[in-house]
């Protein structure tokens, strides 16, 4: 990419599609369907053209496990004899830059992936890493979701199923544990959360947590109530991986900076908690939504957290429809 200020718009077009942000305009206002129809199909496109370029940062962790940024969500890779386990795929026109930043973690085979849920930007990818030889692991409802059309009702967009090689082969309801180079890898659904699709991923002797779309580290996060999404749901998995965690863990967020910790957390289901409470008086109140936004629930908050695509009144329209 060129300069910062054309990385920021990237990365800013990227976030439009793949956390809803094609319903909102600049005003902070909803478009009719039809724009909002144009608009999302224009942000894939950019989305994909962004993607095709952009280049993928590594960060190393610790027992052979290491984040990869710049391509969708954050990406966790563990490497090791058994051949490379990866949680989350990223956009599938990022293979040629994912395929290097691999190579440059080692020469063994990619032989696993996991998503953490169905969202185009953590599954895209899925067809040509399962076409060099990935098992394709993840919830039952991610695999239903990949496997049929799917509107997201926040884009007026209808995705397409994935071709046979994308979906998931193996699926599982509540929770499933793998032994991989040496590593205990468990997973686990939360239920209604940032999807009703979403799932974390621990890896044990590492003491490292990937908690997908449930944690946006440092930014306002997408809700998609169009596919079992709530607030309420986020607040639970916030508390859930709270839960699972100490001071020492690393915990890999879906968005926002990859490498985040047990405090940043916690301040993340706090920001959660209040906007829910503002948001709910308010609306018991008898504030239409647009009131609602009026009235800025999330004031205290903004300066922090609303500086990216999810800005202060499109995550308070979010939370106002789900409480």
């Amino acid at each position: 990419m060129g300069s910062s200020k054309e990385k920021l718009l990237s990365r800013r077009r990227f976030c439009r599609c793949s956390v809803g942000g094609a319903a909102y305009t600049a005003t902070g206002g909803w478009p009719t369907p039809r724009q909002a129809f144009a608009e999302a199909r224009g942000i894939v496109s950019l989305i994909k053209d962004s993607a095709a370029v952009s280049p993928i940062v590594t960060h190393k962790l610790r027992n052979n496990i290491s984040v990869l940024e710049g391509s969708g969500g954050n990406i966790a890779v563990l490497t090791g004899p058994d051949g490379k386990v990866l949680i989350d795929a990223g956009i599938g026109v990022s293979r040629p830059q994912i395929t290097k930043a691999l190579a440059e973690l080692g020469a063994d085979p990619i032989t696993h992936l996991i998503n953490t849920h169905w969202h185009f930007d953590h599954a895209d990818g899925n067809a040509w890493l399962h076409s060099v030889g990935a098992k394709i692991i993840a919830h039952e409802n991610t695999r239903k979701y990949l496997s049929e059309v799917q509107r997201v009702e926040d884009w007026d967009y209808n995705f397409l199923p994935l071709p046979s090689g994308g979906i998931p082969s193996e699926i599982f309801a509540t929770e499933r544990s793998l032994k991989v180079n040496g590593s205990s890898i468990g997973l686990k659904y939360y239920g209604r959360a940032h999807t009703d699709s979403d799932i974390s991923a621990t890896f044990g002797e590492a003491d490292i947590l990937h908690v997908g779309d449930t944690f946006w580290n440092g930014i306002y996060p997408f809700i998609d109530q169009s596919t079992g999404g709530s607030i309420d749901g986020m607040i639970a998995a916030s508390d859930a991986n709270l839960a699972a965690t100490t001071d020492k863990t690393i915990i890999i967020p879906g968005h926002g900076q990859p490498v985040s910790n047990r405090a940043e957390l916690k301040e993340f289901r706090d920001m959660l908690i209040a906007v829910r409470e503002n948001v709910a008086a308010l609306k018991k109140q008898g504030r239409s939504r647009d009131e609602t936004v009026a009235a800025k629930p999330t004031a205290a908050f903004d300066a922090k957290w609303g500086n990216f695509v999810i800005d202060p009144g499109f995550f308070t329209r979010l939370v106002y429809q789900s409480v």
